[in-house]
């Protein structure tokens, strides 16, 4: 009796998983449009504007770039999970228009031509390795930073890393690294809210609930707050074998303990919503130690998307921070 029982629960998990794989396998682009799009962008140049290619390092990155030509300069936006360069569209935009220099760029994973199969291609070095091969390719000699989510965990790791090469350093939603992993260390509050990372560790399984269905679970759930414009986009990106992998990488390599000295001494801006479901108040209250340079928070009445439900509240932060902290 208990081999039959056995038997038949190995059937039901083996059938369940058939099911859900030829879901998930249904709902991908194997045509590859996307890759095809970013293949015919122009290449960067001086006189670039809009989405372009960005040959940095050894690999190729889909971009956004605005305002090259800009006296007043130098900005690089990283996007965090699970959205591209398209969410940083309003702060592009205001910059250019307010004398910056720009680039946004979708990071690794996210760019077809910078899409490695190894988890180990995606430790935070080799992410913050890209942000400054961007940079030199773009010729800027040092940037102001701004970053969201995971955006904002590589850009805590250059500020620390390489504080030289960055006028100032603006994160959206994720407090200082050492904060916010000692909260998720000690606070039951923020162990709960970070409990999601567990199943994004997972091998293949978070692959097949997202592109289950035609992305149903990323339409209705993840992007809920988000533009149709911006959902296209990103489903698009997503639609690719291999995209969903590269970006649930940034969580299986994620190690963010060798960060070395903790001490901020650049300008910080910090913006959080205080309804932000994976981000509690202790790792925010926390990080105050840890910057020693001058400090300006953004507390708003906001979730996790940002950009998406109060671009016109933090565009003018970022701007007048940036203002306030000439590029060098």
């Amino acid at each position: 009796m208990l081999k039959k029982t056995l038997l038949v629960l190995v059937v039901l998990v083996v059938g369940a998983a058939a099911v859900l794989w030829l879901g998930a396998a249904a709902s991908l682009d194997w045509d590859r449009s996307h890759s095809d799009a970013t293949a015919a962008l122009p290449e960067f140049s001086s006189a670039a504007s809009g989405l372009v290619r960005i040959n940095a390092g050894s690999h190729t990155f889909r971009a956004r770039v605005a305002g090259l030509g800009g006296t007043r300069g130098n900005i690089i936006a990283l996007h965090g999970f699970p959205e591209s360069s398209a969410m940083w569209l309003p702060l592009i935009d205001a910059a250019a228009e307010a004398g910056f220099q720009v680039v946004a760029f979708d990071q690794r994973g996210y760019s077809p031509g910078a899409r490695p199969d190894s988890v180990d291609d995606y430790a935070i070095d080799k992410l913050g390795a890209d942000v400054l091969a961007i940079a030199d390719a773009a010729g800027f000699s040092d940037f102001h930073l701004v970053g969201h989510d995971w955006g904002a965990a590589v850009g805590w790791w250059l500020v620390l890393k390489h504080p030289e090469r960055i006028s100032t350093w603006t994160s959206l939603s994720i407090p200082h690294i050492a904060a916010f992993g000692a909260a998720i260390e000690t606070d039951s509050d923020q162990r709960q809210r970070s409990s999601y990372m567990t199943l994004f560790r997972t091998p293949w399984l978070p692959e097949q609930l997202f592109a289950f269905n035609k992305f149903n679970l990323m339409r209705t759930a993840i992007y809920a707050e988000h533009r149709p414009d911006q959902v296209e986009e990103y489903l698009a990106l997503f639609a690719e074998p291999g995209a969903i992998s590269g970006a649930l990488n940034w969580y299986r390599a994620a190690n963010l303990a060798d960060t070395g000295d903790p001490a901020v001494t650049l300008p910080v801006l910090f913006v959080w919503g205080n309804q932000d479901p994976a981000v509690g108040r202790a790792g925010v209250d926390a990080q105050q130690p840890y910057l020693k340079g001058e400090y300006a928070e953004l507390e708003l009445d906001a979730g996790h998307w940002l950009m998406e439900t109060h671009a016109s509240l933090i565009v003018p932060a970022v701007l007048a921070h940036l203002d306030k902290h000439p590029s060098r």
